[in-house]
């Protein structure tokens, strides 16, 4: 891990606190972190230190936060903070549960026709509202794409993106990260636009609609070249499943010439929703596309001479070319007629199954009919290494041969085994992926839980053996997952039964959260607890939110003068009694009562004992004076207020009181 632990339990700027590590890249590393004046979880990326005095970095670091602080779209994630200081730089943005539409690619291989269009609908629409400010992002790609739980996409990493108006980062090898799936203009270093974005988006719906990348070579380099000048195969040879008008789309928006693909975002998400309502659709291409596609290949073919002389020219070489070929083809007749004396005809042997071994290797150097012309060897977990799966030419192929001179050429292709699997590294992934992917390549695996201070829980700490190592199909891979810090393994105690205020002092020495409080009306003294969210003795670790439902006491929530079934006592006085928060609540405040709701209103649930109501007098000390004004509107976590004559429910005791105060 280096040295992030250092930001382990640190807060930047007063404010952001840093709990554990969530990812690493070539330029930064990703902490999740609570926001304190916000109380709410956030993502700090902070730039790597190696890398901190680099000038470029620093500047794409830069340009990522000013490009996504221009933008504001539900598919874009946000960005709430930065800080470019001496010692740490780091940007504060949205924490986003989910993984890279690379990953989910990587474990599906082909994606249905519902998720190519419908996250494919939702990229449109943030390029189209970054495209809208004079945003072009330059490297869309899978890796920069999240997929949440839910399905909602959230297009992020805009380090190389081209701002309007100012000097756009460099695309260096580290900037484009990926050839895979940037536009020729990009290769080739010509002007781009906002429809070298939709170019990549279509290699990215290539690649779900297939399973394969449009262009792959052995180099960097290579797919470059082959982005500029190679035409990828039709999507529905690869896949006969990929709808036409799909089809139709993909290539249009991998167009050579951008003058030929889609203008504009809105453009193709047009023809994207109309193919989501109706599959079968197939787009007939328009006069002016007719125009420019005939054009654009018009103008990429070499002038036809306007002379005869090179006309003639090929005709008289062509003749010379037939002739030569004629005259050689007599000779050999000739030659051969009169050089048969001495051919045998053998029938090929059969040499699959046998062992490729050194005396074989010897019986082919003495043999005077076969010679081995090349041996091949293939991995195959069904044959044992070193024997023989396949020939060319087959067991039974006549053969004439010069004993010898000229024996039978024979090509063996020899089982190498099981295929050697070399260990990716795991670390800070979630184990429940990283187990489905060691499965999927036929490895086993042992889960062992072990504290760390600094990996998220759930999150892979390191595998035995480790990354790098070279494994054979069926070998065992023991993933060791975080279980949170050291000191972070808790029972939950037992709160039912007990006062508030020793379940506060109980919550705070167990280092335990407490979350959200409702007051109900029960048969228990004020102040009990009546249940909590986190069943007794559940293990869980330190900061753990619990939420509980305290008693308010037989009468809480009857209005003021009223019995529990609706009797007048005759006192009409309206007061409300709101119930104190709950020191050390973190996520939300006590549940009001309202008298009388609205029928649009869900009522409280009450208990199904509910005792007379206590004719004991409130103590007036507690009492709030009834308000003529209109109540204001309450916050998102509280129940409108009702718009009838509103009754004050019963107060709660003084101790309960005491007890919430802590």
């Amino acid at each position: 891990m280096e040295n992030y632990e250092k930001f382990i339990g640190q807060v930047f700027d007063n404010r952001y606190r840093i709990e554990n590590v969530i990812g690493v890249g070539g330029m930064a590393v990703v902490f999740k972190a609570v926001d304190l004046l916000m109380r709410r979880i956030v993502a700090v990326k902070i730039l790597r230190e190696d890398i901190s005095e680099d000038e470029p970095s620093v500047k794409r670091f830069i340009n990522e936060s000013r490009a996504v602080a221009m933008l504001s779209h539900p598919n874009i994630v946000n960005i709430y903070d930065v800080s470019v200081r001496d010692d740490v730089k780091y940007i504060v943005m949205e924490y986003i549960e989910g993984i890279t539409l690379k990953s989910y690619i990587q474990r599906r291989q082909v994606l249905s026709f519902k998720e190519v269009v419908g996250y494919s609908i939702q990229i449109l629409k943030a390029l189209e509202h970054a495209h809208q400010k004079g945003i072009v992002h330059r490297d869309i790609k899978p890796q920069n794409i999240m997929l949440l739980k839910n399905g909602v996409i959230k297009v992020m990493d805009f380090g190389i993106a081209k701002l309007p108006n100012t000097d756009t980062v460099t695309m260096t090898d580290k900037a484009i990260g990926t050839v895979y799936y940037i536009s020729p203009e990009q290769a080739s270093g010509d002007p781009i636009d906002a429809r070298s974005d939709l170019y990549s988006l279509g290699a990215m719906m290539y690649e779900m609609s297939t399973g394969t990348l449009p262009f792959d070579a052995e180099s960097p380099v290579s797919v470059a070249l082959m982005q500029v000048n190679d035409t990828p195969a039709a999507p529905r040879e690869v896949n006969s499943h990929v709808p036409p008008g799909l089809e139709q789309i993909i290539l249009k928006a991998m167009e050579k010439d951008p003058a030929v693909r889609y203008q504009s975002a809105s453009q193709m998400l047009s023809q994207l929703q109309k193919l989501r309502e109706n599959p079968n659709v197939v787009f007939k291409p328009t006069t002016s596309e007719k125009f420019k596609r005939f054009f654009s290949k018009k103008f990429k073919k070499s002038k036809v001479s306007r002379t005869m002389f090179p006309m003639i020219v090929g005709i008289f070489v062509s003749f010379l070319i037939v002739f030569a070929i004629s005259g050689l083809y007599i000779f050999n007749n000739v030659l051969n007629s009169s050089s048969q004396k001495g051919y045998e005809t053998i029938t090929v042997e059969n040499f699959v199954s046998s062992r490729y071994s050194d005396e074989l290797k010897d019986w082919f150097e003495k043999s005077n009919y076969y010679t081995l012309s090349e041996v091949e060897y293939k991995y195959d977990d069904t044959v044992e290494a070193g024997t023989i799966i396949s020939q060319s030419p087959s067991e039974g192929v006549k053969k004439k041969v010069l004993p010898g001179k000229k024996p039978c050429k024979i090509k063996l292709v020899i089982s190498g085994g099981e295929e050697d699997l070399i260990l990716e590294d795991y670390s800070i992934r979630d184990y429940r992926l990283v187990v489905s992917e060691l499965r999927a390549v036929g490895l086993k695996c042992n889960i062992e839980k072990q504290y760390s201070d600094s990996i998220e829980i759930g999150y892979v700490v390191s595998t035995d053996p480790a990354a790098g190592s070279v494994l054979n199909g069926g070998d065992i891979v023991t993933v060791r997952v975080s279980r949170g810090p050291a000191d972070g393994d808790i029972k939950t105690p037992d709160f039912v039964g007990k006062s508030e205020a020793e379940t506060l002092r109980k919550m705070r020495d167990e280092g335990l959260s407490v979350g959200r409080v409702s007051y109900v009306r029960s048969d228990k003294k004020a102040g009990t607890v009546v249940s909590q969210s986190i069943l007794p003795d559940t293990m869980v670790v330190k900061k753990t939110v619990i939420d509980f439902s305290v008693s308010g006491g037989p009468n809480y929530g009857v209005p003021k003068g009223m019995t529990d079934t609706g009797t007048d006592s005759g006192d009409t006085t309206e007061k409300e009694t709101k119930p104190p928060r709950l020191p050390g609540a973190t996520d939300a405040t006590a549940a009001e009562t309202e008298s009388e709701p609205e029928p649009t209103e869900p009522e409280p649930t009450l208990p199904d004992t509910v005792e007379e109501p206590s004719t004991e007098p409130v103590p007036p000390d507690t009492t709030e004076a009834p308000s003529t004004e209109p109540e204001p509107t309450p916050p998102d976590d509280t129940e409108a207020p009702s718009t009838e004559p509103e009754q004050t429910a019963p107060e709660t005791t003084g101790e309960v009181a005491n007890d919430f105060e802590g």
